[in-house]
């Protein structure tokens, strides 16, 4: 079994000039920033633009030496992704479909093209929160979730790719959704802003 290189050795060999050690972190991750980034934009290509366009900024902080290992290299890479989200949005004067699916423009109702910051950071602490109580469900129920709030899928394709009947598929989101409002009942947790 191949003993896998942490992430920080591998941005310091990448630093030193060893251009595979990017590639590994770029593989490695890949999946985990992609599906960010589609959770978001809900299209891949804008999804793919964002995602080189990602990796671009990171070879540039790398090259120049900016990086600092204050965290770990993948939230890092996740808040440029992020940051570059932001800005597809603020280019195309409108804010991503958010979860519900209704199209809610933040602009318009802050009344200028500068997403108010302190809204960003409250929605952001929500999504890990809410990111952290779907880790808490059953695998088979988060599975379901994830695939039909984040990647947007229909109860058809998550019947498909997870091989149960639609029925199925429903019930286990039907239950998942029970059981976030448990855990979030339990907990005490406020989800609003």
């Amino acid at each position: 079994m191949e003993l896998q290189i942490d992430d920080s050795a591998l941005v310091r060999d990448y630093i030193s000039g060893d251009e595979r050690s990017l590639e590994i972190l770029i593989n490695r991750h890949n999946q985990r920033i992609t599906s960010f980034i589609y959770s978001k934009v809900l299209d891949r290509d804008i999804t793919e633009d964002i995602f080189q366009d990602t990796f671009i900024k990171v070879i540039k902080t790398l090259k120049k030496g900016n990086y600092s290992e204050e965290g770990k290299f993948l939230p890092w890479v996740m808040r440029i992704a992020h940051n570059l989200i932001i800005d597809h949005f603020r280019k195309n004067k409108r804010m991503p479909k958010f979860e519900g699916g209704e199209d809610f423009n933040i602009f318009s109702v802050i009344g200028d093209d500068r997403p108010n910051i302190e809204k960003q950071l409250i929605k952001d602490q929500i999504d890990s929160d809410l990111g952290l109580l779907i880790d808490e469900l059953p695998d088979d129920q988060r599975e379901v979730l994830i695939m039909r709030i984040y990647k947007d899928m229909s109860f058809k394709e998550i019947s498909e790719c997870t091989g149960v009947s639609i029925n199925t598929a429903l019930g286990r989101m039907r239950y998942a959704l029970i059981n976030l409002r448990k855990i979030i009942q339990k907990n005490k947790i406020v989800l609003t802003n």
